[in-house]
């Protein structure tokens, strides 16, 4: 249901370096660039993310209570995820783990702007 995402920020180049690691991992890339503006993800594919400078010139700012959940294809990619967001200057909002009952794996992390991301698998 959800075609992407968008995510505010105010350095570009420095959250495009630290999506570009995640969308690597995830094995996507770039679909759209412009002033401004990065998509990544793959056309006709999954929902995508985008990072954008506010169109109104205004500073981004990160929601209270927004999130972005990256779907992996299991456990070791969540840990894979959440490492490389560290390593590319993300901090960590909770390390890598089961959540309840259900079979649900994450890791929550937030990038240089502060946006809150998790990496995440459901399994039986």
């Amino acid at each position: 249901m959800i075609g992407y995402v968008t995510l505010g920020t105010n350095d570009l180049p420095r959250a495009a370096a630290f999506y570009d690691a995640l969308a690597a991992e995830l094995g996507t890339a770039r679909m759209m660039e412009f002033d401004g503006f990065i998509a990544w993800g793959t056309p006709g594919g999954a929902a995508g993310i985008g990072l954008t400078k506010p169109f109104d010139g205004n500073p981004a700012s990160v929601g209270n209570g927004v999130m972005v959940a990256l779907e992996a294809k299991d456990r070791a990619q969540v840990d894979r995820l959440h490492a490389i967001a560290l390593a590319h200057g993300g901090t960590c909002e909770g390390p890598c783990g089961p959540r309840g009952d259900g079979g649900f794996y994450a890791g929550y992390f937030r990038d240089p702007d502060g946006n809150k991301l998790n990496a995440f698998v459901m399994a039986a």
